[in-house]
């Protein structure tokens, strides 16, 4: 029988938007600092790229559709330089520059090939203002422990340095869509900040695997007494039951998430692990990276020609059936049912399982990380998360070495 609860709903149009943080190493559980970036945006299928060409060496998260990866989202270069961005919606208020707008992926992308550390990208935003179309929040680390937003328009940025616990007195800055510099309650964004700051905040150490499961997977919104993750359960994988979904921190729009996890002072940058989820973050699992793998990447989330990574048109296809209205703003509801359920038969509930065992795999080989141990991970990781999906997917064949839908085993 279907279900639908309602819930309010914000007239406000589409911005494509993202979630992120900066944690201080003095805030993890371990001593590395951590950059987040949750990515929305409407080029949903995303890709892993590693680029040497000129500058430094770096990896990173472009869109499929950008075959020259000439815009990049989110990466980490070989000196243990880090960035992101999330977009600003006031920052540039009432300021006009004659350039060309939204050119943030440009930008990362030099700033990954130009910069080692913070103070290079402090002299880099020095010889741009008024040169690029920006309006950002752009949160960067290096491997010396330094990590700091930088709220950045036209002209001008505003540093917000998170090992000041003046500024960051809990050792960690989350940042949506607004900047605190910007002009008053203009911007987007507010429920997911307060949100992930609320999250944040009831924390005594912030790690990893937790951004992974609470933060980034977070179904409980900032708002309104409502959380998804929590409520009560349809009893099987077949009674749809929707849900108003508007404003959480995973949106309709959610293409991609990546962690990179900082080092500690003396290690080699080279050895950073990123943590990509490539596609929707209710159906994709993390599929951790080491960065000393250089070209050498799982092809489940990497791609040279247009056509999407298996994972991220995996997860795109489990999505699809998550949103079954076809009609009127149809990204606005969730089938809960087929998230989540009382039989532990929901799309989220076993990917989510399953997962578990990559983070095992990644802890045991970054005990000994070798070139060896790093690429059969990767052949494992490949073979691991292909046979996952073959159990879920629905009656649509992939392009990829899966049976076709004539095998009943991968039908629902």
């Amino acid at each position: 029988m279907k279900k639908i609860s309602l819930v309010i709903l914000a007239l406000f149009s589409i911005a494509f938007a993202c979630t992120s943080a900066i944690i201080s190493g003095s805030a993890t559980v371990d001593g590395r600092p951590i950059l987040w970036k949750h990515r929305d945006t409407g080029s949903l299928e995303n890709k892993l790229v590693f680029i040497s060409e000129k500058g430094y060496d770096f990896m990173g998260i472009a869109n499929v559709k950008d075959p020259m990866n000439k815009d990049i989202w989110m990466g980490l270069n070989e000196k243990g330089f880090a960035i992101m961005n999330t977009a600003s919606y006031n920052i540039n208020e009432g300021v006009t520059c004659d350039v060309e707008p939204d050119q943030e992926g440009l930008f990362m992308r030099l700033a990954l090939e130009s910069c080692a550390d913070m103070n290079d990208f402090e002299e880099l935003l020095r010889n741009s203002s008024g040169k690029w179309g920006i309006d950002a929040n752009f949160g960067v680390l290096d491997a010396e422990g330094n990590a700091a937003y930088y709220e950045t328009g036209y002209y001008n940025y505003t540093k917000f340095d998170v090992n000041d616990p003046v500024v960051a007195p809990k050792g960690f800055i989350v940042r949506t869509n607004f900047s605190v510099s910007g002009k008053g309650d203009k911007g987007q964004g507010y429920i997911r900040y307060d949100a992930t700051n609320k999250l944040f905040e009831a924390q005594e150490k912030l790690s990893v695997e937790f951004i992974l499961k609470e933060a980034t997977r977070n179904m409980n919104h900032g708002a309104l007494s409502t959380d998804i993750g929590n409520m009560k359960l349809p009893k099987v994988f077949e009674d749809e039951t929707l849900v108003a979904f508007q404003d959480y921190i995973v949106r309709y729009w959610s293409a991609s998430v990546l962690i990179v996890q900082g080092v500690l002072p003396g290690e080699d940058p080279k050895n950073t692990i990123l943590w990509p989820i490539m596609g929707f973050p209710l159906t994709a699992m993390a599929t951790p990276v080491f960065f000393s793998s250089g070209a050498e990447l799982p092809e489940v989330i990497t791609t040279e020609t247009t056509e999407a990574p298996f994972l991220s048109t995996a997860s795109l296809k489990l999505k699809n059936e998550l949103f079954p209205v076809l009609y009127d703003d149809k990204e606005n509801y969730i089938d809960v049912a087929k998230l989540k359920n009382r039989k532990n038969t929901g799309y989220y509930q076993i990917l989510m399982d399953k997962e578990i065992k990559i983070l095992e795999k990644v802890e045991e080989i970054r005990a000994n990380p070798t070139d060896k141990s790093i690429l059969e991970y990767y052949d494992w990781l490949d073979n691991y998360v292909s046979n996952v999906y073959k159990d879920l997917l629905p009656c649509e064949p992939l392009k990829y070495d899966l049976p076709r839908c004539d095998d009943e085993k991968i039908c629902k």
